[in-house]
């Protein structure tokens, strides 16, 4: 395999890390090809058995502003990590790769989704991503965990190691929009207040919206509300989360990370404990 990654962010560098024998070529700060080095990148496209992007878009996506010509002629797998914020609202309803796009805040990201489904590719739409070094744990340990009051408010998650899982399978996939995330979509404060007895930490008292002091962007965090169905993906990649819900990956990186010294053993499971 020889793979071209555009953006190693945080998930590509994990998706990396699960294919040790794959030649790697990516741009961004932690790769080792400069984005703006036409020659190079489009000598990569084209010797690219592999593209991925994970770069998100501006005004418009720069990637395919830039190489959209290169991209459209090469004859490599495709993929693009795009965001269930493509949905927009759903007022708490489920959503699979049927539901109409566009109608959001995140236009620009809707666009992008859409040019890169025309040009053949494996568009991962992504809710929250979790894992080492970037979780709940890690904001209650840092003490900037809150817990926001939304009644009926729900939010969809996904482990960066099912996230990276998905995107492997999809490798063998047809083109097309798949929705990787767990199976569980649940209200932020529920996590944070389960992530808290993990630590045997206090729970934060809950705050209603209107009273939090959000920034406008912070706040348009809750002005959607929608569960992401997981079914395609499971049906198509055959792919099944290691982490099923928030529950399960909190504990994982619980066992396996120390965000803060606990002061005092975790409190007793309770019945969302499953």
């Amino acid at each position: 395999m020889r793979l071209l990654i555009f953006g190693l962010g945080y998930s590509a560098r994990h998706i990396v890390a699960a294919l040790p024998t794959a030649r790697v070529r990516a741009t961004g700060s932690a790769g080792n090809l400069a984005f703006d080095d036409g020659d190079r990148v489009r000598f990569e496209i084209a010797q690219a058995t592999h593209i991925l992007s994970s770069v998100p878009p501006g005004e418009a996506d720069p990637v395919l502003a830039t190489y959209g010509t290169a991209l459209a002629a090469s004859e490599a797998w495709l993929g693009y990590l795009s965001s269930t914020g493509v949905y927009g609202d759903a007022q708490g309803a489920w959503v699979d790769e049927s539901a109409p796009t566009g109608h959001g805040r995140r236009t620009a990201r809707a666009a992008a989704d859409s040019a890169w489904l025309d040009l053949g590719a494996r568009v991962f739409r992504l809710p929250g991503i979790y894992g080492p070094g970037r979780s709940p744990l890690d904001r209650i340990g840092a003490g900037e965990a809150r817990r926001i009051d939304v009644p009926g408010q729900v939010f969809s998650r996904i482990h960066v190691t099912d996230l990276a899982a998905g995107v492997i399978a999809g490798f063998d996939a047809p083109a097309g929009a798949y929705n990787l995330a767990d199976n569980e979509p649940a209200p932020q404060s529920d996590v944070i207040a389960f992530g808290c007895r993990l630590l045997g930490l206090p729970v934060p008292p809950l705050v209603p919206l209107a009273e939090a002091q959000l920034s406008p962007q912070a706040r348009a965090f809750y002005a959607e509300n929608r569960r992401v169905a997981n079914g395609k993906a499971k049906r198509v990649l055959n792919w099944r989360p290691r982490f099923p819900d928030y529950r399960a990956g909190l504990r994982a990186l619980s066992a396996t990370t120390s965000p803060i010294p606990a002061s005092a053993a975790p409190a007793p499971a309770s019945s969302d404990q499953r």
